[in-house]
């Protein structure tokens, strides 16, 4: 079913805007959650993202069942492999993810909207442009749609049977580990207080929990509203195009993608605004410029070789037990690990 402007004007920007206040609301980043593991030995974002996969598979695996569609990947290994490594370096050097560079530009930093604009023109570049002959080699390698239980199979039930069962044992278990203990420590204080709901809401920051589920949450709508995963690069590609051809996306124009990307902007703002953290902030020497928009280059040529950013294939892929969005998240991690060791850690050693 064709879905007409209006549809994705206002589908697009609510959802958009609730995702973007959610990101600065919990500060989510997939540079962070990964690179604080080895730089701080810090988890909290990482257990957010946790969470998110959680929470999707059980929202994916309904869903399926109510009707919609799933859409694991074709596995492209040497896709899968270079594509993340190299968008994990990109994100590094841009200081954020497509997520987090996305709602960072919200809050006004200058540095970050370098980074997307670098995002734009890489995701461009390896689409069609100069780097798109050594994309297609590496998308040359193509073992049809496996998943974790086997190649995907549209009318078989044992995929969202297993997205379920798997989604539901990863929330007991992280309540087991983190929730009970968290519980415990809290002692008689209540878990939520509901007397300062629109402060706790609205103006504070949220716990790594509640970011993790509410991000879960609002990317099924995404998937419900639109039939497939939420996705960053191609939003920013989809209104390079609008502004520059008048004519990129698949349905014509300024599209789905495009309208999220404007609603995260906007949901990001508004949080900043209402936390007294929106600011325009200008890096103080231009080689962090220079580096944040060579991070977003990378970012580009990654998220179109894998077929997808972090959130298109850790958070879209990953919770359809995809096995090419499972390569490209570790990928994303390892190249993330290899940049925070190379660019702070190692003058340590």
């Amino acid at each position: 079913m064709a879905l007409g402007f209006e549809y994705y004007l206002i589908a697009g920007l609510i959802i958009g805007f609730i995702f973007g206040f959610i990101l600065q609301s919990g500060r989510f980043c997939m540079n962070s959650a990964f690179r604080d593991i080895i730089l701080l030995k810090e988890f909290k974002l990482a257990k957010a993202v946790a969470v998110s996969l959680a929470v999707l598979a059980v929202g994916f695996a309904i869903f399926a069942f109510a009707g919609w569609n799933l859409g694991p990947k074709d596995f492209k290994p040497w896709a899968a492999i270079v594509g993340g490594l190299v968008f994990g370096i990109g994100m590094v050097l841009a200081g954020g993810c497509a997520s987090g560079t996305t709602y960072r530009v919200g809050e006004g930093m200058m540095g970050s909207f370098v980074a997307a604009i670098g995002l734009t023109v890489g995701a461009l570049m390896t689409a069609g442009g100069v780097l798109n002959d050594l994309k297609n080699v590496l998308h040359l390698t193509n073992l049809g749609k496996i998943t974790l239980v086997g190649v995907f199979d549209p009318a078989s039930v044992i995929l969202p049977v297993v997205m379920l069962i798997l989604g539901i044992i990863g929330i007991a278990v992280m309540f087991f580990f983190w929730g009970l203990p968290a519980l415990k420590k809290r002692g008689d204080k209540p878990l939520v207080k509901f007397d300062n709901f629109v402060e706790a809401g609205f103006k504070k920051g949220y716990p790594w929990w509640v970011t993790g589920i509410l991000i879960g949450l609002i990317l099924t709508a995404g998937f419900v509203a639109s039939g497939g995963p939420v996705g960053i690069t191609g939003g920013w590609m989809n209104i390079s195009g609008w502004l520059t051809a008048g004519d990129f996306s698949p349905t014509g124009g300024l599209g789905w993608s495009g309208f999220i990307i404007f609603g995260i902007l906007i949901g990001a703002m508004v949080s900043a605004i209402l936390k007294k953290e929106f600011k325009f902030r200008v890096p103080k020497d231009g080689f962090t410029l220079f580096k944040q928009f060579l991070g977003g280059i990378l970012m580009g040529f990654g998220a179109v070789t894998a077929m997808g950013c972090n959130i298109t294939n850790i958070l879209g892929g990953i919770p359809q037990l995809s096995l090419h969005s499972i390569v490209v998240g570790v990928c994303i991690m390892l190249g993330s690990w290899l940049a925070a060791y190379l660019l702070f850690m190692r003058k340590k050693d």
